[in-house]
C-alpha cells in the first residue's frame, strides 16, 4: 500500500518534469497557478465583449482610450492610497471586489438598455482599466512573495496557469454569448473574480524565499500616493521599464486599430465577430501554453532575460513589416497569434522577473504605475497617432512602416533591461549574503 508521503513524493517528481519546484514551494505555486486561471479566465469572458464594442465605435476609439488614461490615474492613485494603508492580504481582495460591484452595475445597465451606444463605450473603458490592474495587481503580488532565482524557475509554469484560465473564458464566451448572452456571461466573471480574491487569503508565503514572516507579510506597504510616480522618474532602472513598456503598448494600439479596422471589414455581424474575436483567443492560448509548458522555463534559464526579452520586439518588426506589405485578415491573424502568444508565453514571464529585484514598496505602486499608467499612456499615444497620420493621408496598412521602427528601439532597451537585471540581482545575493 502507498503511504500519504509515498504519494507526496510521487507526485512531486511528476511536477518536476514540468517545473524545477522545490518540496516547500509546491503549495504556492499550486495557489499561485490557480490564482492566475481564475484571474485571466474572467478576463477572457469580457474581452471579446469589450472587442466587438470597439469595432462598433472604430471612430471614437482615440476618445475612449483617452478616457481609458485618465480613469487610470485617477485608479492608480486610489489604489497607492490603499497599499499604504491595508496589508496585501486585505487591499487586494477589497480592490477585486470593487470590479464585482461595477459589474453588478453593467449588468442593470445592458440588461435595461443594451443598444445604448455609451454603455458600451464605459464597458470598453472600464474593461481596458480592469485587465491592467487586476493582472499588475496580481503579478505584483507574485514578484513580491517570490525571489529572482524563485521567479526564473517558477513564472512560466504559474503563467500556464493564466493560459488555461484564458482558454477556458474564451471558449466559455465563444460558446455561449450567442445562447444565453452578454448579461449571463458577466455572472460567471463576477464568480471567478471572487473566487480570485480568495486565492490570496489563503496564499502560504512560509515557503516563498522573500517572505521573512508572517506578521512582516501582514504589514501595510506604507508611503505615500504619489511614491510609485516619483520612484519611477528618479530610477533608470525603473524608467527602463517604462520605456520597454510605453513601447509594448504603443505598438499593441498601432496593431489593435488595423485589427478591428480588418476585422469590421471582413466580418459584418457584430455577435460573428465576437465569437471571432474569442476564437483568436482560444487559438492564441493553445499555443501559448505549449510554449509556456515546453519552452518558456528552459529558455529564461538558458539564454537569459535579456535574450527572452528581445524576441517579441524582433517578432514585431517582422510583422509590422509583413501587415504593411500585405494587410488581409489572414496575415493579421498569424501576427496577432504569434505576438500575443509570445508575449504571454515568453516576453511576460522575463518582464515580470525585472522587478523582482527592487523595493516591496516599489514592486505595488512603481510597478502599478508602469503597468497601468505608462502602459495607457503608450495606448493614448498609439490612439491618436494612428487618425494622426490617416489625417497626413497614410493607410492603416502604411501605419506598420511606422511602427516597425519604433519595434526596433523597444528591442534595444530589452536587451539593456535584461542585462541590468541580471546586474541587479547579483549585487542584491552579495548584499544578502553579507548581511546574514
Amino acid at each position: 500500500m502507498t503511504t500519504g508521503h509515498e504519494a507526496d513524493g510521487v507526485l512531486l517528481q511528476l511536477l518536476r518534469k514540468a517545473v524545477d519546484v522545490k518540496g516547500v514551494e509546491v503549495s504556492a505555486l499550486a495557489l499561485g497557478f490557480l490564482y492566475y486561471f481564475l484571474i485571466l479566465s474572467s478576463y477572457y469572458i469580457i474581452r471579446p465583449i469589450r472587442d466587438n464594442f470597439g469595432a462598433g465605435n472604430l471612430e471614437n476609439l482615440p476618445l475612449m482610450f483617452t478616457a481609458t488614461l485618465v480613469t487610470m490615474l485617477v485608479a492608480n492613485a486610489l489604489f497607492s492610497a490603499l497599499v499604504a494603508k491595508l496589508s496585501r492580504r486585505r487591499f487586494i481582495p477589497i480592490a477585486y471586489r470593487f470590479f464585482i460591484d461595477n459589474i453588478v452595475i453593467f449588468l442593470v445597465l445592458l440588461a435595461t438598455v443594451p443598444k445604448n451606444m455609451w454603455v458600451g463605450r464605459v464597458f470598453f473603458v472600464w474593461t481596458s482599466v480592469f485587465n491592467l490592474f487586476v493582472i499588475s495587481v496580481f503579478w505584483a503580488f507574485m514578484v513580491d512573495v517570490f525571489s529572482s532565482e524563485q521567479g526564473k524557475r517558477l513564472f512560466g509554469f504559474i503563467s500556464i496557469g493564466g493560459t488555461l484560465g484564458a482558454i477556458v473564458g474564451a471558449s466559455i464566451t465563444a460558446g455561449l454569448v450567442q445562447r444565453i448572452g452578454t448579461v449571463k456571461l458577466l455572472l460567471i466573471f463576477a464568480a471567478l473574480l471572487e473566487l480570485s480574491a480568495q486565492c490570496v487569503r489563503l496564499f502560504p508565503t512560509q515557503s516563498t524565499a522573500s517572505a521573512r514572516t508572517e506578521q512582516a507579510d501582514e504589514r501595510a506597504i506604507g508611503g505615500g500616493i504619489l511614491t510609485g510616480m516619483v520612484h519611477n522618474f528618479s530610477s533608470l532602472y525603473l524608467l527602463g521599464i517604462s520605456g520597454y513598456m510605453l513601447l509594448y503598448a504603443l505598438t499593441s494600439t498601432l496593431l489593435y486599430f488595423q485589427q478591428v479596422g480588418v476585422a469590421k471589414a471582413a466580418i459584418p455581424a457584430n455577435e460573428a465577430r465576437t465569437a471571432f474575436f474569442a476564437e483568436v483567443d482560444l487559438v492564441v492560448n493553445v499555443l501559448t501554453i505549449l510554449l509556456q509548458a515546453f519552452v518558456t522555463g528552459r529558455l529564461l534559464k538558458w539564454i537569459g532575460v535579456a535574450a527572452t526579452l528581445a524576441i517579441l520586439p524582433a517578432l514585431t518588426v517582422i510583422g509590422f513589416i509583413a501587415l504593411g506589405i500585405k494587410p488581409l485578415l489572414m496575415v493579421l491573424v498569424i501576427f496577432l497569434t504569434l505576438r500575443r502568444a509570445g508575449n504571454f508565453a515568453l516576453a511576460r514571464p522575463a518582464r515580470e522577473t525585472l522587478f523582482t529585484v527592487i523595493s516591496r514598496e516599489d514592486k505595488y505602486k512603481s510597478k502599478n504605475f508602469i503597468d497601468t499608467v505608462v502602459y495607457r499612456t503608450g495606448d493614448f499615444i498609439g490612439a491618436w497617432t494612428t487618425p494622426a497620420l490617416g489625417w497626413l493621408g497614410l493607410s492603416l496598412a502604411a501605419v506598420s512602416f511606422v511602427a516597425a521602427p519604433l519595434a526596433a528601439v523597444w528591442f534595444t532597451v530589452s536587451v539593456w533591461l535584461g542585462r541590468k537585471q541580471a546586474a541587479l540581482a547579483v549585487a542584491r545575493e552579495d548584499h544578502e549574503i553579507a548581511t546574514r
